[in-house]
């Protein structure tokens, strides 16, 4: 047998769902620069789960269902106040959340196509909910009921300030919603099939995915990448920590990505993105920093920017903590899990990998008298 670290460039299965090919990335054939640009989060949903753009009214649709679905109940509430919520992390919170819903969701163990989609609509609005209660709830605030008439996007920063945002505010969330979707077998996406490959449950898959998503080299980027800027603190010691962290060979979070090579498509946009808020919010220096330190990596080690990159930026300046970063991306990559589950489920075989062995040739056992 043949051995790859990592699974670098093993095509595990097919899929319809999203593609990356010579460093373009596409939902179900569709630019992700014409995606990030003309589309709101409901429509990738949609696009995701049922590849295809919706029409009008299949959209209203959709909208209508995600917003009637959003409330999350006492039950769950009240399991959040009950964490320690001065050392829990936000992702620990929500993948345990996630499992409380399908605890409480009478069709958790229901496989009919129909049911899974009705758990679908459920589990994607829900999330952000939980995500926005967590929040305020840590900060000693009670949690906000979604509005009506606001968009997915809107809504999450309605539920997470209590205050109708503003239109830069939704942008800004709703591009970072559409760039981080979906990303083709990536770790969590991987995890997920690999789950409900088994026929376990929708909710399960999803708590696999979150927890591989918790991870620092994948979901957990993002935080870090702020973390390592407000170390940095001001704009003229960016390239002396770079340079001393790249002569300790030290990994730089957010430079570089296993799959492109020329560059991450994604994160142009939230770097346009991380340019007008870091200004409007008079934080330039995040944005300033952000670019020094990508035109150094870039020159001295051929490794640009990815999505997590900017994205930390982009957060922060909308007054977000850090740690509430990945759990952001979790409520965007929600839908792109979900589709996965759903085309698993659709064409199902278990996944089970072969290893190649290592260990010491076969050995006589020895009695425990016997052993040195």
């Amino acid at each position: 047998m043949s051995t790859t670290k990592g699974l670098e460039n093993i095509v595990a299965t097919q899929s319809a769902i999203s593609s990356i090919i010579d460093d373009q990335l596409s939902y179900v054939g569709y630019k992700i620069d014409d995606l990030a640009e003309n589309s709101s989060f409901e429509e990738i949903i949609y696009l995701l789960w049922n590849q295809k753009l919706p029409t009008k009214s299949e959209l209203d649709a959709l909208k209508a269902d995600l917003a009637k679905n959003m409330t999350v109940s006492d039950a769950i509430i009240n399991h959040l106040r009950s964490y320690d919520l001065k050392s829990v992390h936000p992702m620990a919170a929500l993948r345990t959340a996630v499992s409380l819903l399908g605890i409480y969701d009478e069709e958790a163990d229901d496989m009919d196509e129909a049911a899974n989609k009705r758990k679908a609509i459920r589990i994607q609005a829900k999330i952000a909910s939980i995500v926005a209660a967590f929040a305020r709830i840590r900060d000693g605030k009670d949690p906000v009921q979604p509005k009506e008439g606001l968009s997915y996007a809107a809504n999450f920063l309605f539920m997470l300030n209590g205050k109708d945002p503003e239109d830069i505010e939704v942008e800004a969330i709703n591009k970072a919603l559409v760039l981080h979707a979906d990303h083709e077998l990536n770790a969590s996406t991987f995890t997920a099939r690999v789950c409900v490959a088994t026929l376990s449950d929708i909710y399960s898959g999803l708590v696999a995915a979150i927890g591989a998503l918790k991870g620092p080299l994948h979901g957990g980027a993002n935080e870090n990448v702020m973390k390592m800027l407000l170390e940095i603190g001001e704009e003229e010691n960016a390239i002396p920590y770079i340079k001393e962290k790249l002569e300790n060979k030290e990994k730089i979070m957010g430079m570089g990505h296993r799959v492109y090579r020329n560059g991450d498509p994604r994160a142009k946009f939230l770097k346009e993105m991380s340019k007008q808020l870091t200004k409007r919010t008079g934080q330039e220096k995040w944005y300033n920093m952000s670019i020094k330190i990508e035109d150094y990596v870039k020159e001295h080690k051929g490794l640009p920017a990815n999505v997590d990159f900017y994205s930390a930026s982009v957060y922060h300046s909308l007054g977000i903590d850090e740690d509430l970063f990945t759990p952001i991306f979790a409520v965007s990559r929600t839908s792109g899990w979900i589709a996965h589950i759903l085309e698993q489920y659709a064409d199902n075989r278990l996944i089970r990998p072969r290893a190649e062995y290592n260990g010491p040739d076969l050995q006589d056992y020895v009695a425990i008298e016997d052993r040195g």
